[in-house]
């Protein structure tokens, strides 16, 4: 018994070596792994910020040690192209007390980067100055020419050292869209647009990358998340879209000469949008210049307008999907009614008769809305307007200082606020809602998201797609199906004359003329907002078009100023994407 207790001891005492040996391999093996992550860390995904720390450590002070995440477009083939992006050069200062004769140093500089002499000598002689920056943002070429002259005894003053800045490869594209980086007080940060809206999200902390490594690691490649990490923003804009549409609002302005002129190309079954543009415009990498500080604000999604006609759709839809009208439903028009007091007429004054629903839009009637309007009944329009279409709140696009749409004229008893709401008066949104809104007639009756960025890409390369939904289902399906069927219709056959009819490509659109709200009250006589939208193809569409124009001179509507752009835009959306014929 003794001897097999012995043996047993011995046994145990083995196996307990065993595991000792094996949790000491194991912690052994962890501690590597977490080396190798610090070092991959340190040399590889953050090397060039802390070689660039490093040079500082023994030149000029500075804060020009910058990094932060990219902004990219992703063309029709998925491939990333840069829109903003971390540009690396070098800058030179001067250490004044090591200046020998400060002539034939501005002359050797001044070769290499052109300064003002004046500016020079002032800057350089400045009593109790250790370091005078001379120029940044400069070349490495030019850098090594300036390390080079630095080398000799006469020119020791010259202190070059690498630099890093924002950098936006497409200038002006989706400039207001995009935004830019500045100082808020000593910090850099998002001042505008994406830049601003996903700070946290673009801004490069201290923060190891590998704090939520290991569960993106194990949770897949890719995994689709709603909020903001650490990383680079990819983005649904299409560059050679946002291009095409770019050249078009230019050629409006130059022909029309409008206040300002806008637009949106979107998917309205996601909300992804591929463009956005307006004029006037800026060059990202030169935004200090600018003098009006106004060329920054992303009018589509924070100001709002008094849209017209296009909400005459949305109007035909509401009182179709209440059960109120058919397509078949008449009524008669006057030409002009009197509601609370007040004329309400059509644009040219005339009575049609007793006419059915698609006159209503083939000729813009206001009389035809009011009779829509009255037909619904003041809570079932209010219901439609706030609750379906959504008209009073924020859409939630991902830019920032959203506003919201001014819709009190629905929460009053007067009958005539409502007739003005059926045909575009008398309440504002801003382009963006009003795109959502519209969508509804293009996918199926769901009130979708729109958005900017599809994904955003860890420090480590982990991909995080963001979910935005499949949205609302705010009108009945055949609603919708008849809707669009009756604003082919329109483009077909009453659209100037059916000029931009496409034969073998279904196209649905409406155009919208709204007086331009006077200060103190009423309208004023000659100024005008020239809304216009559509889609393609009319049934299971893949864009919808939202364009306008704030006081274009020299016609006063807006089918004569918007149709022909749109439809360039929507021959080159179907040659672009290669869209099938639908007939």
């Amino acid at each position: 018994m003794a001897m097999l207790q012995q043996i047993k001891n011995k046994k145990d005492t083995e196996v307990r070596f065993i595991w000792r040996m094996r949790l000491i391999s194991i912690c052994f093996s962890l501690l590597a792994v977490i080396c190798l992550c610090r070092l991959y860390q340190l040399q590889i995904i953050r090397g060039d910020e802390y070689a660039a720390r490093a040079d500082r450590e023994f030149s000029v002070p500075s804060d020009s040690v910058f990094d932060r995440g990219d902004i990219y477009f992703t063309t029709k083939d998925g491939v990333l192209v840069a829109a903003a992006t971390i540009q690396k050069g070098t800058q030179f200062a001067i250490e004044p007390k090591k200046v020998t004769n400060a002539e034939v140093l501005y002359s050797a500089i001044n070769a290499l980067v052109p300064i003002d002499s004046k500016v020079f000598m002032t800057r350089i002689t400045r009593p109790g100055i250790k370091y005078v920056q001379i120029a940044d943002r400069l070349s490495t070429t030019t850098g090594h020419d300036l390390e080079v002259l630095s080398a000799s005894s006469t020119f020791a003053s010259i202190d070059v050292t690498k630099s890093s800045w924002r950098y936006y490869p497409a200038k002006t594209l989706a400039a207001q869209t995009i935004g830019f980086v500045g100082y808020d007080g000593k910090i850099m940060n998002g001042r505008a647009g994406l830049e601003r809206f996903y700070e946290k999200t673009l801004e490069r902390t201290n923060t190891s990358p590998y704090e939520n490594f290991f569960v993106q690691l194990f949770s897949g490649a890719e995994r689709v998340v709603v909020g903001n990490s650490e990383g680079d923003l990819i983005t649904t804009i299409e560059p050679t879209v946002q291009a095409e549409l770019d050249r078009t609002l230019s050629a409006y302005n130059d022909q029309w000469h409008p206040k300002a002129v806008a637009g949106i190309i979107m998917d309205p079954q996601t909300g992804a949008i591929y463009a956005i543009s307006q004029f006037p415009i800026f060059d990202l990498n030169n935004f200090s210049s600018e003098k009006d500080s106004n060329v920054f604000t992303n009018a589509l999604s924070q100001n709002s307008y008094e849209m017209g006609s296009i909400l005459k759709p949305l109007t035909m839809a509401a009182g179709i999907d209440a059960g109120v009208i058919t397509v078949a439903t008449t009524y008669n028009d006057t030409g002009c009614i009197t509601v609370n007091t007040a004329h309400v007429c059509n644009f040219d004054h005339k009575a049609r008769g007793v006419i059915p629903m698609q006159r209503i839009l083939s000729e813009s009637l206001n009389v035809g809305a009011s009779f829509i309007a009255t037909e619904l009944g003041q809570e079932r329009m209010r219901d439609y307007f706030l609750n379906h279409f959504h008209f009073g709140d924020k859409t939630g696009v991902d830019l920032p200082s959203e506003a919201s749409g001014q819709v009190s004229n629905l929460q009053n008893p007067r009958q005539l606020y409502y007739d003005e709401a059926a045909f575009g008066q008398g309440i504002a949104m801003t382009p963006m809602q009003t795109v959502r809104g519209l969508a509804v007639l293009s996918n199926g009756g769901r009130l979708v998201n729109p958005h900017i960025v599809r994904a955003t890409r860890s420090t480590v390369g982990i991909l995080n797609t963001k979910d935005w939904g499949s949205g609302e289902q705010v009108l009945a399906t055949s609603t919708v199906k008849t809707v669009a069927a009756m604003l082919t219709h329109v483009v077909d056959l009453d659209l100037v004359h059916g000029a931009i009819k496409n034969e073998h490509y279904s196209v649905a659109a409406k155009t919208g003329t709204a007086q331009i709200a006077a200060q103190g009250g009423g309208y004023l006589s000659d100024s005008y907002l020239h809304s216009f939208f559509g889609f393609l193809p009319s049934s299971n569409s893949r864009f919808i078009i939202f364009l306008y124009a704030l006081q274009p001179q020299g016609a006063e509507y807006s089918s004569q100023t918007w149709a022909n752009y749109f439809h360039s835009l929507t021959l080159f959306l179907i040659n672009y994407y290669n869209v099938p014929p639908d007939r």
